[in-house]
């Protein structure tokens, strides 16, 4: 029964999951097919969606890195049973955003504002951005990052495999390509105001201080494996930010 219960759970959680990314896509880039975006939704005076917004920057950050440590994750596994950790934690990191997109303060205010050719371009980076991000997650087990393989493995009465250190295609050019799309995406849009600047920029300074506590769990795990890994191969664009 217990095994019934955690595969449902895992599944729920995936499918909640992903039409939250989904719904990421449209909001970041102000696309009509949802109502509310970046930059459309509640209304406040600019310094109060300001702090408001930042509010829920640190909230999704915090929430992201806090519970992403080996610390809390053993902690965390006294309450929540070990095969729904990460599935819990998904969930978690899910309505996160999904406060984010409900309580978003658009902030008015042009920063930069492009058509024609420039605008395609920012268009097709700001897509490929996002298609770098979900072929990252498959190429380091996409169905392990958000909980499924966990429960399967417990299905079927399986242990955990030693982690392996590998550097599968994108790997072999940047650390973390999985936050380049991201950071490719946020930033590349034909319509920079000064809402979706904050969101920018706020994600930005969180995807730095994010690898900073994720590298230095990666060199625990992977020694110095993972310290040449650091000083051959550029952290977010390719030769830039080797750590020697």
């Amino acid at each position: 029964m217990s095994r019934t219960i955690y595969g449902v759970t895992a599944l729920a959680v995936y499918a909640v999951f992903f039409a939250t990314f989904l719904y990421l896509i449209a909001f970041v880039g102000d696309l009509g097919l949802v109502a509310i975006t970046v930059d459309r939704g509640l209304v406040a005076e600019p310094a109060a969606a300001l702090a408001i917004d930042l509010g829920l920057i640190v909230l999704f950050g915090v929430q992201h890195s806090v519970m992403a440590r080996p610390g809390f994750k053993a902690w965390w596994t006294r309450i929540v049973p070990e095969p729904l950790e990460r599935a819990v934690y998904v969930l978690a990191a899910s309505l996160c955003l999904v406060v984010l997109f409900a309580l978003w303060h658009p902030i008015a205010g042009d920063v930069w504002r492009v058509g024609g050719v420039p605008a395609t371009i920012l268009w097709v980076l700001f897509a490929a951005g996002w298609a770098v991000v979900l072929l990252s997650t498959f190429l380091i087990n996409h169905f392990e990052l958000f909980g499924l393989m966990q429960v399967y493995r417990h299905w079927r009465g399986h242990s955990a495999a030693d982690p392996r250190f590998r550097t599968p295609l994108f790997y072999k050019f940047v650390r973390h390509p999985l936050y380049s799309g991201f950071l490719l995406s946020f930033w590349s849009t034909p319509a920079m105001t000064a809402g979706h600047l904050v969101l920018a920029a706020g994600l930005s300074v969180y995807v730095l201080i994010a690898i900073r506590y994720e590298e230095r769990d990666l060199v625990a795990l992977f020694g110095a494996d993972y310290a040449g890994y650091q000083a051959s191969t550029g952290m977010l664009v390719p030769g830039v930010g080797r750590r020697r």
